[in-house]
């Protein structure tokens, strides 16, 4: 059986590859919002830091690199204000906009933008390119969510980066490692590898 050939553009993102309509981005906004509050749920406490391992970055990551900057700001956007105004889908079933672990929530609105525009840049055709962009992704949310660590807890810097940082580098390279699988074959099975 043949398969129908996918034609692919310089630029695009996964994404890209769906019929284009208003109907598809918005659905690709409220999906990726809710792929990231139900990825959120998974909840791993960390001993001696308030802040817990969640599937939720590697949701953020997952949707701002499949879905495109635009689209993927716009889907944590719509993750952070709803939590905000009282939807329970932040880690744990949690809402609002306080607490420790906030600031890696707003991180993760300029992560999926940065590894989205990556995206656009071929950083998810390759698994040594998706590597970088998952990378990259990560250290932009711990740049936001370790001030806001130190801010709402008083904790010090080094202190800060022993609760907020160091427990997760084993987590985000196993994320790291499914993103690297996943994306660079889903472009593979579209038709085209970059």
């Amino acid at each position: 059986m043949a398969t129908a050939a996918v034609t692919t553009r310089p630029g695009q993102v996964l994404a890209d590859l769906l019929p284009a309509s208003r109907t598809r981005d918005v659905a690709l906004v409220v999906g990726g919002a809710v792929l990231t509050g139900l990825a959120a749920q998974v909840v791993v406490p960390v001993p001696g830091s308030p802040v817990p391992v969640t599937g939720q970055t590697f949701a953020a990551l997952l949707v701002g690199t499949a879905f495109g900057a635009r689209r993927g700001l716009l889907a944590l956007a719509l993750y952070a204000v709803a939590g905000i105004a009282g939807v329970p889908w932040f880690q744990g079933g949690t809402a609002g906009w306080g607490g420790a672990s906030f600031g890696y929530v707003l991180g993760m609105l300029l992560a999926a933008t940065v590894v989205g525009e990556l995206a656009r840049r071929g950083g998810d055709r390759s698994v040594l390119r998706m590597a970088g962009t998952m990378a990259f992704g990560s250290l932009v949310i711990y740049a936001v969510g370790v001030p806001w660590l130190m801010a709402s807890t008083g904790l010090s810097f080094t202190a800060a980066l022993a609760a907020g940082v160091v427990p997760f580098l084993i987590g985000d390279a196993l994320k790291a490692a499914l993103a690297m699988g996943m994306l660079p074959s889903a472009w593979k099975l579209a038709g085209r590898r970059g």
